[in-house]
């Protein structure tokens, strides 16, 4: 299974889960947010959207997106990752416009809206999470026509309610676009911050005080978060071996990794592994 925060190889991805952190990035495929539980904080570009829950979004492909989350309460929502190509008739605004505001409260969120996410996620197994791949969406001789159905009744509901602009005039820094990009397509890679700033032409004191000014951290700590969310879904999601996980993500050494691993989470890999899903267990 893909994980959450990826390059999107498939048609359609669906998740119900726990909100959580989840650091600056940006994939081909649009992401229709629904808040089921609690609240969420939805950043795109430079600005930060509430949400609360009823509230839905939609982050248009190739939009630099990340999450948190400062409420106490249990908070959960479903994500839908859908390819453009699912949406024919709204491919080219995906491509070329994007919301000003792309949160539309839930007093305001039309009931054709919440009935196409409710049956898109009848998809679901026990509530817990789905992915649909392209070979599961054509088993079935009318599956693929229903989903595209559903994904296109969002969008006719939302987009009219949306301020659209072009996608050039939002992106207010190009070098914040380009790193995150970046890394999103070489995090499992054995990439420096000097690798990194020679392949985007740029100097690597530029690119360090990006890192620090924008994302508070330095280029190794957002490049090991971006590994580590990696290994997290992998370790939730699927049974793949602790080591298999964190060499995938592009950790050189174990060593390095339980450390990373440790600081932040502050308990070893096996430990958050059990935990995890004993909280899934809860949630259901």
């Amino acid at each position: 299974m893909q994980p959450l925060f990826e390059d999107v190889q498939d048609d359609l991805e669906i998740y119900n889960k726990k909100s959580i952190h989840v650091s600056p990035h940006l994939h081909t495929v649009m992401e229709i947010v629904y808040v089921t539980e609690g609240s969420l904080e939805l950043g795109i570009g430079q600005d930060l959207f509430h949400m609360e829950k009823g509230d839905f979004a939609i982050v248009f492909p190739d939009m630099i997106h990340h999450y948190q989350v400062f409420d106490t309460r249990r908070c959960r929502s479903i994500y839908i990752l859908a390819s453009p190509n699912l949406c024919e008739s709204f491919a080219d605004v995906l491509a070329h416009k994007c919301p000003k505001n792309p949160v539309i409260s839930a007093a305001d969120v039309h009931e054709d809206i919440s009935f196409a996410i409710s049956k898109l996620t009848s998809f679901m197994k026990n509530s817990q999470i789905k992915q649909i791949d392209h070979f599961d969406l054509k088993k079935g001789p009318y599956s693929d026509i229903v989903i595209r159905s559903y994904l296109q009744i969002v969008l006719a509901r939302a987009l009219p309610m949306y301020e659209l602009i072009d996608k050039d005039n939002f992106e207010s820094n190009d070098i914040i676009y380009r790193a995150v990009s970046y890394i999103s397509s070489h995090f499992t890679e054995r990439v420096t911050l000097t690798s990194m700033a020679r392949d985007l032409y740029i100097s690597p004191y530029a690119l360090s005080r990006m890192f620090s000014s924008t994302f508070h951290t330095n280029f190794n700590g957002y490049l090991n978060n971006k590994r580590l969310e990696y290994v997290v879904n992998i370790l939730q999601y699927t049974d793949q071996s602790i080591t298999m996980a964190y060499e995938n993500a592009g950790f050189e050494s174990q060593r390095t990794f339980n450390r990373v691993f440790a600081e932040k989470y502050h308990m070893s890999p096996r430990e958050y592994r059990k935990l995890l899903r004993s909280a899934e267990n809860i949630d259901m």
